[in-house]
C-alpha cells in the first residue's frame, strides 16, 4: 500500500494545469526585458480589473474580484482579498454560491504563521456543504495535522458517506470568465511571440486563478487509506469514498478515487477497469493541457475556452467538453502511455 502515497503525489503533479502556459509558449526574443515588462503590465490589468469590479453589489462578479486581487499586493483595504470575499459573501445572490464562496474564503489566511487554510471557513463549509466529501477531505488534512486521529477518522466515514465531490473550481471559472471581458485587455499584456491577442490574455486569467483555488492535500487521505490492508473498516469507507471521488467535480479526486479501486477492490475486474479509467483520464488532463497551450497561438482556441467557462460547470465536465468540441479523443489510444516526468509533452 505504500504505492498509493506516492501515486497521490505523482497525480498532484500530472494533473496540474498551469505548466502549460509555460510549456508551449514561445520564447520573447529578449526575456530578460520582454517577460518582467509583461508580467509587470499583467499585474496592472488585474489591478484594473479589481478596481472595476470591486464596486459591484452582485456576488458573482465580487467572486471574481476577490480571486483576482489574492495575487495583488498594493490594494487597498476595501478592494483587498479579505475585503473582496467578505463583500462577496454579503452580497446580493451569495446564497447561491455561499459554499463556493466559503471555499474560497479558505485561502484569506496566513500561510506565514501556519493558519491555512481559514478555520472559520472550513467550520463554515461543514454546515453550508455536509454532503461534500471535498469538505470533509480539508478536515481529514485539519484534523491530522492537529494530531487527532480519531477524528480524522470520523472525518473519513463521513466522506465516504457524502453524495458529491465538488471543489467549486467550476464556479470560479464561470465567475473570472464572465468578468475578464468587463475591460480590453491593454496591447502590453499580449505575448508578441504568439498570435492569440487578448483572448490569449483572458484565458491565462480565467484557467490559471482558477487552477490557483484552494484543494483538499489528497496525499493525506491517501496515507489513511493505506492502512486499510489492516482494518477492514477503513478499507470499506475508502472504497465508498472512492466511488464519490471517481464522478467528482475533480480530475485530481477522480485519480485518486480511481486508484482507491484499483489498489482495493477485491474483484481483479474491477482493479483493471479502473486502471484502465485512470490512463485515460490522465490521457484527457493532458490533452486538455496541449489545449491551453495551443490556445496562446490560436485566438479561436481561446475564445472558445472561456466561452465554455462562461457556461458554468464543473472543473472535470468543462475539461471534457473542451476535448469534445476540439474533436479530441477523450480516450486513450490503446497503446498510449502516459509521459515520463522528464519527458517532454508537446
Amino acid at each position: 500500500m505504500r504505492g498509493l502515497h506516492r501515486l497521490a503525489l505523482t497525480c498532484a503533479l500530472s494533473l496540474a494545469f498551469a505548466p502549460a502556459f509555460a510549456a508551449d509558449a514561445a520564447k520573447p526574443a529578449d526575456p530578460a526585458v520582454a517577460a518582467p515588462s509583461r508580467d509587470k503590465a499583467l499585474l496592472a490589468y488585474q489591478h484594473d480589473l479589481v478596481s472595476v469590479l470591486a464596486p459591484r453589489a452582485d456576488a458573482m462578479p465580487l467572486l471574481a474580484a476577490a480571486i483576482l486581487s489574492r495575487p495583488l499586493t498594493d490594494l487597498p483595504k476595501f478592494n483587498n482579498f479579505h475585503g473582496l470575499i467578505d463583500r462577496a459573501a454579503q452580497a446580493d445572490g451569495a446564497a447561491d454560491i455561499a459554499a463556493a464562496i466559503s471555499w474560497t474564503r479558505l485561502a484569506d489566511c496566513d500561510s506565514k504563521a501556519d493558519a491555512c487554510p481559514n478555520t472559520s471557513a472550513l467550520e463554515q463549509l461543514t454546515t453550508q456543504a455536509p454532503d461534500n466529501a471535498a469538505v470533509w477531505l480539508l478536515k481529514i488534512g485539519e484534523d491530522t495535522r492537529n494530531m487527532k486521529q480519531d477524528a480524522a477518522r470520523a472525518d473519513l466515514a463521513k466522506a465516504a458517506n457524502a453524495k458529491l465531490y465538488e471543489d467549486y473550481a467550476g464556479t470560479s471559472l464561470k465567475a473570472l470568465a464572465n468578468s475578464v471581458g468587463i475591460l480590453p485587455p491593454p496591447a502590453d499584456t499580449y505575448d508578441s511571440a504568439n498570435a492569440s491577442g487578448a483572448a490569449g490574455v483572458q484565458v491565462v486569467l480565467v484557467y490559471g486563478l482558477a487552477n490557483a483555488q484552494p484543494q483538499p492535500v489528497l496525499q493525506v487521505t491517501a496515507k489513511l487509506c493505506e492502512s486499510a490492508a489492516g482494518d477492514a473498516s477503513i478499507k470499506a469507507d475508502c472504497l465508498k469514498l472512492g466511488k464519490v471521488l471517481e464522478w467528482g467535480s475533480s480530475p485530481l479526486g477522480r485519480s485518486l478515487g480511481l486508484h482507491l479501486r484499483e489498489v482495493l477492490a477485491d474483484d481483479p475486474a474491477q482493479q483493471e477497469d479502473a486502471k484502465h479509467a485512470r490512463l485515460s483520464l490522465i490521457w484527457q488532463v493532458q490533452s486538455f493541457s496541449r489545449l491551453l497551450g495551443r490556445a496562446q497561438n490560436d485566438a479561436a482556441v481561446a475564445q472558445h475556452l472561456v466561452t465554455i467557462a462562461r457556461r458554468g460547470g464543473t472543473e472535470m465536465s468543462l475539461l471534457l467538453t473542451a476535448l469534445r468540441d476540439n474533436n479530441i479523443p477523450t480516450e486513450a489510444p490503446a497503446d498510449w502511455k502516459p509521459p515520463s516526468a522528464s519527458q517532454p509533452q508537446g
